[in-house]
């Protein structure tokens, strides 16, 4: 007995070092000592999954993968090794098989964390907004709600037969456009298929996936809380290809949804730290009685290069100073439903005033994909 006691604090001395080795940035030397942990000791689900973090700073997507899933297979229960393997496989572009762990991930946080997801807090809106869509999913106004988190519910949302993207936008036409666009900004109408379209409002509606509540009392979808369909996969894909003279081999760093009152303040000022932005509204027109509001307000002045991202995405007063002392100028997109937004999101924007009929199906969607970092916009932007 006292043999295995000794090994086990040999492996533990070591995963100490190993720790320190990593947080110090010392990557080779941690990496050895996870190759000698794990050649004694191959199921080292711990070892396996900071290995897996290693390849990730390495950019080495399929050994970070090989590791993750590995680790996931021997502690299927621990829902963080599915999400680390989602985000590596969403790294690869593999979508759906990123979608379904992401999946995995949900349902185990959803049954140990009955509340809500994460710990965020149950507040009146969101509140609001899960009775609405229980008697949505119910069919009957008023039913009643049981309290806590309400059951989990993914619509399905499988691919279109044919084209998601609206087959007769021109690749050539939008790169011919975006090339000469000061600032960068490109609006498509009529991006997606009308039955792409109504099978992706059907998965929002639907789904029980609304999980992150935010100060302005909007709420947020995220993959992580099941936020995943073959169909955003195929929309995605397509929009790559679509889009490919623009996006070219940026990774798709992340992407949610956003789901709003019908009055209430949306996003604030900010600029995000990507190379590109797609914003795609999806709330059928009747459902906005504003229709020269209800878009996006975008001006034409990026976030200076040595600000950092806490203050150009957090601090909407600095924000709004740079603004009006530089002379920007904004730019107003109304809310139009099947409307994509193409924009170089270090421009700062914001939501521009909610004015939405009440009602569940009206409440304002928008879903958001940011591809490449900031530094890579410089890229694109060359000749």
């Amino acid at each position: 007995m006292g043999i295995f006691k000794n090994k086990k604090a040999d492996t533990n001395h070591l995963l100490e070092q190993a720790a320190i080795y990593f947080e110090t940035k010392n990557i080779d030397e941690a990496i050895k000592i996870y190759r000698s942990v794990l050649h004694d000791d191959p199921d080292n689900v711990v070892v396996l999954n900071e290995t897996g973090r290693i390849f990730l700073l390495q950019n080495n997507y399929a050994k970070a993968a090989e590791a993750f899933g590995k680790a996931a297979s021997l502690k299927p229960e621990l829902a963080f090794l599915h999400r680390n393997l989602a985000a590596t496989l969403s790294q690869m572009g593999l979508l759906e098989k990123s979608f379904a762990a992401y999946r995995k991930y949900a349902d185990i946080t959803h049954a140990s964390e009955r509340a809500s997801l994460r710990d965020e807090p149950v507040t009146s809106h969101k509140a609001v907004h899960d009775q609405e869509q229980f008697d949505y999913l119910h069919g009957k106004a008023g039913a009643k709600h049981h309290t806590g988190r309400p059951d989990f519910v993914i619509q399905p949302a499988a691919r279109v037969e044919s084209s998601a993207i609206n087959p007769n936008i021109s690749a050539h036409r939008l790169f011919e456009t975006w090339q000469h666009a000061d600032p960068k900004l490109l609006v498509i109408d009529d991006l997606l298929t009308d039955e792409a379209l109504q099978r992706l409002r059907q998965f929002c509606w639907g789904s029980t996936v609304w999980n992150r509540v935010y100060k302005n009392g909007y709420l947020g979808a995220l993959p992580e809380h099941g936020f995943g369909s073959p169909l955003l996969a195929q929309i995605i894909e397509e929009l790559r290809d679509v889009l490919s003279p623009i996006v070219g081999n940026l990774p798709l760093l992340q992407f949610w949804a956003f789901k709003y009152s019908s009055k209430m303040k949306g996003v604030d000022l900010h600029a995000d730290f990507s190379a590109i932005n797609i914003n795609l509204w999806i709330t059928p027109d009747e459902a906005t009685d504003d229709p020269d509001g209800g878009g996006l307000v975008i001006w034409d002045k990026p976030a200076p290069l040595d600000w950092d991202f806490k203050t150009y995405n957090q601090n909407e007063h600095a924000a709004r100073e740079f603004l009006a002392a530089s002379g920007a100028k904004p730019t107003t997109i109304p809310h139009r439903s099947n409307r994509a937004i193409i924009f170089n999101p270090s421009l700062f924007h914001e939501t521009d005033r909610i004015n939405f009929k009440p009602g569940y199906i009206n409440r304002r969607i928008n879903i958001t994909f940011l591809f490449g970092r900031r530094e890579e916009q410089a890229l694109l932007s060359s000749p």
